[in-house]
């Protein structure tokens, strides 16, 4: 009894998107193991504050974070091209963008776009805060969009008003030439686990085998077409950390400090317990 007792529970963030699915599935029922589920933009003041043992945290969120955090490279949420999921939607083509209009759940994403802007279109539009995706306020014929998550499937805007669209997963794969990763299980630096570490390596292979339970149980809750949710797991998203996704990282924080958008970089430290490929 006593034994039970003080077994030790670990607190897992993990972001609420469909996109999570394939590295959480198989830890959900584990009784040494509490989900809690957030946007990704909530994940990082809760691993901060020591209230989570592991996050599936932002990447940019790494180098701003008020503590040292590593990357465990357990899994992550990439792509080799086309993401489906984060998306820029404008009135007119990218060149003219002048005002961006960001979903605020997605760090990295509104610095991806940013990125992009600049480097391949050559703008630099201003940014402003659209919370929870809301495009009712959106004016002016200059004005786009970022959506990210479910809600580019769900509730993205109507064609004929912003029929000009960049998926920035692809955009980067043109720029780079390099996967990129959005998000990646972290831990602070002052609290790794080696044995949680392959607790989620080990989820994110058992995830690999699950796509059709995952569409049978999800897509429906979250309003995807089972078609789509399928070909999302399988073909547009990537759940392991290659060396090639880590240079796509890398790149990333180097084109985000180069264009002002992080004021430094921390070194890319990652905490790799055997047990992880």
């Amino acid at each position: 009894m006593s034994e039970c007792k003080s077994r030790k529970i670990w607190q897992i963030g993990c972001v609420s998107y469909l996109n999570s699915k394939p590295l959480i599935e198989a830890i959900l029922d584990r009784p040494d193991c509490k989900v809690h589920l957030a946007v990704p933009s909530a994940l990082l003041a809760m691993i901060e504050s020591k209230a989570l043992s592991a996050a599936l945290t932002p990447v940019v969120d790494y180098q701003t974070s008020g503590c040292e955090l590593m990357l465990v490279p357990a899994g992550g949420i990439c792509c080799d091209g086309p993401t489906l999921t984060v998306r820029i939607y404008s009135r007119k083509p990218a060149a003219q963008i002048r005002e961006l209009h960001a979903d605020t759940d997605s760090h990295t994403s509104i610095i991806l776009a940013q990125i992009i802007l600049r480097e391949l279109y050559g703008v630099t539009p201003a940014i402003i805060s659209m919370p929870s995706g809301n495009s009712s306020a959106i004016s002016g014929a200059n004005s786009a969009m970022l959506l990210i998550g479910d809600k580019v499937v769900n509730a993205a805007p109507n064609q004929w008003e912003f029929p000009h669209q960049l998926d920035l997963g692809e955009e980067w794969k043109r720029l780079t030439g390099l996967p990129f990763v959005f998000a990646m299980w972290m831990m602070r630096a002052d609290d790794l686990d080696d044995q949680l570490a392959r607790i989620l390596a080990e989820a994110r292979r058992a995830g690999r085998g699950l796509t059709r339970e995952l569409v049978a149980k999800y897509a429906a809750a979250t309003r995807w077409p089972p078609v789509l949710a399928e070909k999302y797991f399988t073909e547009y998203l990537k759940y392991e950390i290659t060396p090639e996704q880590r240079k796509g990282l890398e790149l990333f924080f180097q084109y985000a400090l180069q264009l002002g958008l992080l004021k430094a970089l921390r070194p890319i430290r990652y905490f790799e317990p055997p047990g992880l490929d």
